[in-house]
């Protein structure tokens, strides 16, 4: 099992226009091809203005398969834009779970 974190630095209040836009279109497509979302976040604290949202995946093969499957998805296609132009800076990180780390 690994974990995909993704960090995106959105611009200064776009974070309710970000959010809406992922909870009424994106989230559905994403999971539909991505499979298991372990959560979503907006910061409160230090940085602001980021969104993180963390995914799980068998092995480095199963994302790069659901990531293609989710590039190739005409909807997904069709949505990328409208939260790319609220984006600013984009940063993704894989995290391998140590050997007793709490598992979701």
């Amino acid at each position: 099992m690994l974990y995909e974190m993704r960090t995106y630095r959105l611009k200064t209040g776009a974070t309710p226009a970000y959010v809406k836009l992922v909870e009424e279109e994106g989230i559905a497509i994403q999971k539909s091809h991505l499979g298991q979302l372990v959560g979503y976040f907006t910061s409160e604290i230090g940085p602001l203005n980021e969104i993180v949202h963390i995914w799980a995946y068998a092995s480095l093969d199963d994302r790069v398969a659901r990531r293609a499957r989710l590039a190739a998805d005409p909807a997904w296609q069709a949505f990328g834009p409208k939260i790319q132009a609220l984006i600013e800076v984009m940063e993704n990180k894989i995290l391998l779970p140590t050997s007793f780390s709490p598992l979701p």
